[in-house]
């Protein structure tokens, strides 16, 4: 399943083209028609746009999988550990300042990541970059 996961990010983020006709959705060179700001909600998943100038918060989604695929920039990815300070900030969400003994990479154009339910995680920008992925969050089946 982990591998079925990012596979299919990919496929998705590759074919999206701008509209909703046949029953399929179309991203036209990977733009939500809502501009960056829009998201598309399926039932057991949604699919979204993100892109940071500046670091991240800790996140960490009960019951969300997020996978994401880097479309431009680099940035470091911290997941694991445990979040510091955590909020809750929507129904099943947490935010925190930062994350515990958490494992660092560096992502970049091309990579696909799939970060499980209840992991933590949090991107880190250097001074003057930034990133943009295509992020499909897949909603945990009773």
């Amino acid at each position: 399943m982990k591998r079925l996961i990012p596979a299919l990010a990919l496929a998705l983020a590759s074919s999206f083209v701008a509209a909703q006709t046949g029953g399929i959705t179309v991203w036209s060179k990977g733009m939500p028609p809502d501009g960056i700001k829009g998201k598309a909600e399926f039932g057991d998943h949604e699919l979204s746009i993100s892109h940071r100038e500046k670091d991240g918060r800790a996140e960490l989604h009960k019951t969300k999988a997020d996978v994401m695929v880097i479309q431009s920039g680099t940035a470091t990815l911290v997941s694991g550990g445990e979040v510091i300070d955590p909020v809750p900030t929507a129904p099943n969400e947490i935010q925190g300042s930062g994350i515990r003994n958490g494992t660092k990479r560096t992502v970049g154009p091309g990579d696909v990541i799939e970060i499980p339910i209840g992991v933590p995680h949090q991107f880190f920008l250097a001074p003057g970059t930034q990133i943009t992925y295509v992020v499909v969050k897949v909603v945990k089946q009773p």
